[in-house]
C-alpha cells in the first residue's frame, strides 16, 4: 500500500506559503470588490491565475522538490562524514569493551594506521581500557597518556544509542549497554614541554649545615683550621657552580644557596654527592666532616620555600646529620643518612634542656609520663628518671603503662612489690583522663610518633608536652611541644634522661630501684654496651652506678626462661643468608607473651655470625608481623626499615606489617633490599 510522503516542521510551513498568500490574495480581493467592482473582477482574475499557476507547479514539481531535498539531506550528510572524518583531532568510536568500531584519519595517523576497526584501544595505550571509561553520559573523563613518545589528553564520553537502536533496524546491542564511547585525543606535548621548562626555572632554596663543625676543628691542629675550612667551603661552592647555583656562607659552619630546580633533579638524581665529597676532605683532621643539606620546594612563593628548607634541615639534624632532607607540598625525601653520628662529648644542650624542663615542671602541679607501645625496658627506665624528677620537685606524677610485656615485668613488679610507691604510679591510657588536668604536663620518651606512644589521647588533652627520644625523626612526629630533645647519636632514652637529672636538682637522690631501672634500659638497648656506646653512655653508667644501680640484680631479672630461650633457638634455626651478607629469620606460633622481644634478641645473636653485615627476625604478634632489624656498623638497618613504614637508630631499627602472611611479608623486605642495593642506598 502506498503511503503519503509529507514533509514537517519549518520546511512544510515554507512548502504552505503558497497557499497561504492565496488566502490572502483571496481577502483582499473582496475588500478591493466592495470599493470597486470593476476593480474587484480584475483583481479575482489576477487572483485566479496566481492559484492555477501555483498549483501547477506544486503539484506538478512536488516529487522534484523531494527528490531535491533528499539529494541535499544526502550531499549533507557526506559533507558531515568528509569533515569528521578528516576533523584535525584524533576521533574514534568504540564499543564497551573498548574495540574500536569507527575512527577517522587523523586518529589512524597517530597510531601508523593500525588502529583499525575490530582492534581495541587498550592494545596501544594500556591506561585506555574499560575500567577508565565513563559511567555516566553527562561526565566525561580527562586523562594524561603518552604513546610514541608524544602526550596526549584522552577526553571519554558516553554516548547512548538506545533511541537510535529502537528507531532503525541497523543495530542490535545487548539489554544495558546500548551505548557507544567517544575517544579525543587532543595532543599536548609542545603544551606540557613548555610547562615543564618553566617549572624547571623556578628557584628552589635550600640550607647547608656542618653537622660536626667544632669536633672536626678540634681533630686538627690549629694551624690547618683555616685550610680545612678552605676546602671545605671550595668543596661546596665547587658543587654549587657545577648545577650553576649560588651559595653564600652565613656563619662559619652554615650555608644558603638558591639553584634552579632543573638542576636541582640532577642533584637528586645522582643522590647529593657532596655528601660524600666533604667527607674526603683530610689534612690530618682525624674526624671527616659531615654536611647536613635541607631543600624546600613550594609551589606558591620564595618565601615559603626557604621555610620548607629550614625545616628540612631540622630534619636532617635531628634524624643525625650526613644526609640530605628535601621537603616539598607532597611530603619529605631522605638521601643518604649511611653514616652514625659522632657523639658529641660536651653535655652543655643537656644542661640547657634539663633548665627547661624544671622550668616547664614548675609551672604546673602534675607530670605524666608515657614511653611507647609495646613497652621495653629503655621507654620504662626513662619514664621512671622522668618520674623521680618530678617527685623531686614535689609535684605529683604518673606513668602511663598498658601491656606489661616480659621484659619490663620484673622492674613493674619490684615497683608494685615496694612500698615505698604509691599505687597509683602507673595507670592505664583509659585513666589518663581522670587524673589530667588543665595544670599537667605531659612527657614522651623514647619514641616521637604520636601513633606509637601509650596513649596518643593524652597528647591533644594537653597543650604542654616535652619530648625525650634518641630515635631519628621522621615527617610523622609529635607536633606543638614546648620541648623536644631528639638526640640520635644517643644509646639510649635513660642515657639522656641520666644527664638531665644530673642537672635538674642538684645532687638529686635516686633510689637504687630506679637506679637500676634506668642503668638497664642503657645495657639493653647497647647490647651489654656493645652498640651504640659513646663516652657519655659509660659516663651515665657511672652516674647511676653511683647513684646504687645494682648490677647483679639487673642480670637476674634479665635472664630468659627456658621457653623463651628456645623459642629464640627456633628463630634461629630458621635464618637463611640472603645477597651473602643478610640473615633473615622468622618466628611464627612462638608459644611465648612477647615474642617481639625474643625476636628482638635473636637479631642480635645472629650479629654474632661472621660475614653477616645486618639480621632481620620477623615474628607474629597480635595479628600483625614485627621485624626487630639489626646491624653492627657497615649497613644503616634505619634507611631500611623506613622503606617498610619503620623507624630507628642506625644499629637498631624495626617496623611491622598489618597482616599475619609471613611469606608475604619476607618477600617484601627482600624486594626492598634488592631494590637499595641496586639503587646503591647500602
Amino acid at each position: 500500500m502506498k503511503k503519503d510522503v509529507h514533509l514537517k516542521g519549518m520546511l512544510r510551513l515554507y512548502m504552505q506559503w503558497p497557499a497561504i498568500m492565496s488566502i490572502l490574495l483571496i481577502a483582499m480581493n473582496l475588500w478591493i470588490y466592495s470599493v470597486d467592482k470593476r476593480a474587484g473582477i480584475i483583481m479575482s482574475l489576477c487572483v485566479a491565475v496566481y492559484i492555477v499557476i501555483v498549483g501547477v507547479l506544486y503539484f506538478y514539481n512536488k516529487t522534484i522538490i523531494f527528490s531535491d531535498l533528499v539529494d541535499f539531506a544526502a550531499q549533507y550528510g557526506s559533507v558531515q562524514n568528509v569533515l569528521l572524518k578528516d576533523l584535525q583531532f584524533p576521533y574514534a568510536i568504540l564499543l564497551e569493551d573498548g574495540q574500536i568500531i569507527w575512527n577517522n584519519t587523523c586518529f589512524s595517523a597517530v597510531f601508523g594506521n593500525e588502529a583499525k576497526a575490530g582492534t581495541y584501544l587498550s592494545k596501544y595505550i594500556q591506561e585506555l581500557n574499560r575500567s577508565v571509561f565513563p559511567k555516566d553520559e553527562d561526565k566525561p573523563i580527562e586523562k594524561e597518556v603518552s604513546y610514541n613518545g608524544r602526550d596526549y589528553r584522552a577526553v571519554m564520553s558516553k554516548v547512548p544509542v538506545k533511541d537510535l537502536q529502537e528507531a532503525e533496524n541497523i543495530l542490535q546491542m545487548r539489554k544495558g549497554r546500548e551505548y557507544f564511547v567517544t575517544v579525543t585525543l587532543n595532543d599536548v606535548t609542545e603544551l606540557n614541554e613548555y610547562i615543564r621548562s618553566n617549572e624547571d626555572q623556578k628557584l628552589v632554596a635550600g640550607l647547608i649545615y656542618i653537622d660536626n663543625y667544632d669536633e672536626v676543628m678540634e681533630s686538627v691542629e690549629e694551624v690547618r683550621q683555616s685550610l680545612l675550612v678552605a676546602l671545605i667551603d671550595r668543596k661546596i661552592n665547587q658543587y654549587m657552580s657545577i648545577n650553576d647555583g649560588i651559595v653564600k656562607k652565613m656563619e662559619k659552619d652554615k650555608y644558603f644557596f638558591v639553584i634552579k630546580k632543573a638542576y636541582y633533579k640532577e642533584m637528586e638524581k645522582n643522590k647529593f654527592p657532596v655528601l660524600d665529597e666533604a667527607k674526603s676532605v683530610n689534612i690530618g683532621n682525624t674526624m671527616p666532616a659531615t654536611l647536613s643539606i635541607g631543600i624546600g620546594i613550594a609551589t606558591d612563593t620564595y618565601a615559603q620555600s626557604y621555610n620548607y628548607a629550614r625545616v628540612a634541615i631540622d630534619l636532617a639534624l635531628a634524624r643525625g646529620g650526613d644526609q640530605a632532607v628535601i621537603k616539598s607540598s607532597n611530603g619529605i625525601t631522605y638521601f643518604g643518612g649511611k653514616r652514625e653520628q659522632t657523639s658529641k662529648n660536651t653535655r652543655v644542650k643537656a644542661r640547657v634542656k634539663a633548665e627547661a624542663l624544671r622550668e616547664f615542671i614548675t609551672a604546673k602541679d602534675q607530670v605524666i609520663v608515657m614511653g611507647h607501645k609495646i613497652a621495653d625496658v629503655d621507654s620504662f627506665g626513662a619514664a621512671v628518671g622522668i618520674y623521680r624528677a618530678a617527685l623531686t620537685m614535689e609535684k605529683k606524677a604518673y606513668i602511663v603503662l598498658n601491656d606489661i610485656t616480659t621484659s619490663v615485668r620484673p622492674l613493674y613488679q619490684a615497683f608494685c612489690e615496694s612500698p615505698t610507691y604509691p599505687d597509683d604510679m602507673f595507670i592505664r591510657s583509659e585513666d589518663v583522663s581522670d587524673v589530667i588536668n588543665d595544670s599537667t604536663v605531659a612527657v614522651v620518651v623514647d619514641t616521637n610518633k604520636p601513633e606509637m606512644t601509650e596513649c596518643p589521647e593524652l597528647l591533644k588533652m594537653t597543650k604542654t608536652i616535652v619530648v625525650f627520644d634518641h630515635h631519628r625523626q621522621s615527617s610523622n612526629i609529635i607536633e606543638n611541644t614546648v620541648l623536644s630533645y631528639i638526640e640520635p647519636y644517643a644509646s639510649s632514652a635513660c642515657e639522656m634522661v641520666s644527664e638531665i637529672l644530673q642537672y635538674i636538682v642538684d645532687d638529686i637522690q635516686i633510689p637504687n630501684l630506679e637506679a637500676s631501672s634506668m642503668y638497664a634500659g642503657i645495657m639493653i638497648d647497647t647490647n651489654s654496651f656493645m652498640n651504640r656506646t659513646g663516652v657519655r653512655t659509660f659516663e651515665a653508667a657511672a652516674f647511676l652506678r653511683r647513684s646504687g644501680a645494682d648490677i647483679t640484680l639487673v642480670r637476674k631479672m634479665f635472664r630468659d626462661d627456658m621457653e623463651g630461650y628456645r623459642a629464640k633457638a627456633a628463630i634461629i634455626s630458621s635464618a637463611e643468608v640472603y645477597q651473602k651478607k643478610f640473615a633473615i629469620a622468622t618466628g611464627a606460633d612462638l608459644h611465648v607473651e612477647s615474642p617481639t622481644i625474643i625476636g628482638a634478641q635473636a637479631a642480635n645473636e645472629l650479629l654474632d655470625i661472621s660475614e653477616i653485615k645486618a639480621s632481620f627476625v620477623l615474628t607474629e604478634y597480635n595479628g600483625k608481623i614485627y621485624v626487630s632489624a639489626r646491624s653492627i656498623d657497615e649497613v644503616n638497618v634505619q634507611v631500611i626499615m623506613e622503606k617498610l613504614g619503620g623507624g630507628g637508630h642506625m644499629n637498631a631499627s624495626g617496623a611491622q606489617f598489618n597482616h599475619t602472611d609471613m611469606d608475604e611479608a619476607v618477600a617484601c623486605l627482600k624486594q626492598v633490599l634488592d631494590n637499595m642495593i641496586k639503587e646503591g642506598d647500602i
